[in-house]
């Protein structure tokens, strides 16, 4: 079904509700883009483009987010994989999947591929968010996320004015200039239209979905790199102090390092040169390699 603002690929009907889905790119193991919470399908666009010159890629849109419908939120994660599951079904993608999943996207992609590991072929997790990641964090980094929980679930009910709105799109805009001028305006649109969706999508994340991700069966032995990004980020600088978020990246660094050894075939790379929100921007060679690396893996043992 068409959507006014859709630049790019078509809408599927998921049990009533219209989600979004782009498929571009050649045959092979196909890539499925999980992005983190507060991004988009199109803001990986630029390396899915790279992507699709390798092998079929995906970008889809959570319900709740994007350009797919609005659904209420929070959810669990397993209704989230297996809203993708029924998506990638509905839109005839070939399977098996290398998952590359960003920040939560990271999480779900690993909880699909535990939930239904023979449909996996390889996971590339971007800077994933760990269930451990707020119980092993220091005590004044829990303290201060509660508050900036609380200020969060305060702002949903805040209308923007017309002056916040112009000055968010003029934020924006230079961030997006290296999109392709069809997207770059619709895509930033979208993000002013949907800003809610990721304080609503995190507020069950620290406890009812963490708990699940810790109940969830073992990582399948499938091919899997953990990139983590311990460089500059401007959002995570404005929100912790500097001596905390050092503490903070080292515990995630820990924990990555775990997630990679959780499979026989894992492997954890560090960027010291990228930060959290935009590792795909700042470093997409590391992404395509990574990509590229875990492609050759797959052709090897298939």
């Amino acid at each position: 079904m068409p959507h006014p603002s859709l630049p790019l690929g078509r809408r599927y009907d998921i049990d009533g509700r219209q989600l979004m889905l782009h498929h571009s790119g050649g045959n092979g193991p196909t890539v499925v883009f999980l992005a983190g919470v507060g991004l988009m399908s199109l803001d990986y666009l630029n390396i899915h483009n790279r992507v699709a010159e390798l092998t079929g890629s995906v970008l889809y849109d959570r319900a709740g987010s994007g350009w797919s419908d609005p659904v209420e939120l929070p959810r669990t994660a397993a209704e989230v994989t297996d809203e993708l599951r029924d998506l990638l079904r509905a839109a005839a993608v070939p399977g098996p999947y290398l998952l590359v999943g960003h920040s939560l996207g990271g999480a779900y992609a690993r909880h699909y591929a535990r939930r239904f590991p023979g449909e996996v072929a390889g996971l590339l997790l971007l800077d994933p968010f760990h269930e451990d990641l707020v119980v092993r964090a220091p005590r004044r980094a829990r303290e201060r996320l509660e508050q900036m929980m609380e200020e969060m679930r305060d702002q949903e009910l805040v209308e923007l004015t017309e002056e916040q709105i112009r000055q968010s799109r003029d934020q924006m805009a230079p961030h997006f200039a290296a999109w392709p001028e069809p997207v770059r305006g619709p895509l930033i649109e979208r993000h002013l239209a949907t800003w809610r969706s990721a304080s609503q999508e995190n507020q069950n994340l620290y406890d009812k979905v963490a708990d699940e991700f810790r109940r969830a069966p073992g990582t399948p032995d499938v091919p899997l790199i953990v990139l983590s990004a311990l460089g500059h980020d401007a959002t995570q600088a404005h929100l912790w102090p500097e001596d905390l978020l050092r503490e903070i990246n080292e515990g995630k660094r820990a924990l990555h390092a775990e997630l990679a050894a959780e499979a026989p075939r894992g492997e954890h790379r560090i960027l010291d040169d990228a930060g959290h929100g935009w590792l795909h921007e700042e470093r997409p060679d590391a992404v395509l390699q990574a990509v590229n690396d875990l492609l050759q893996k797959v052709s090897s043992v298939a």
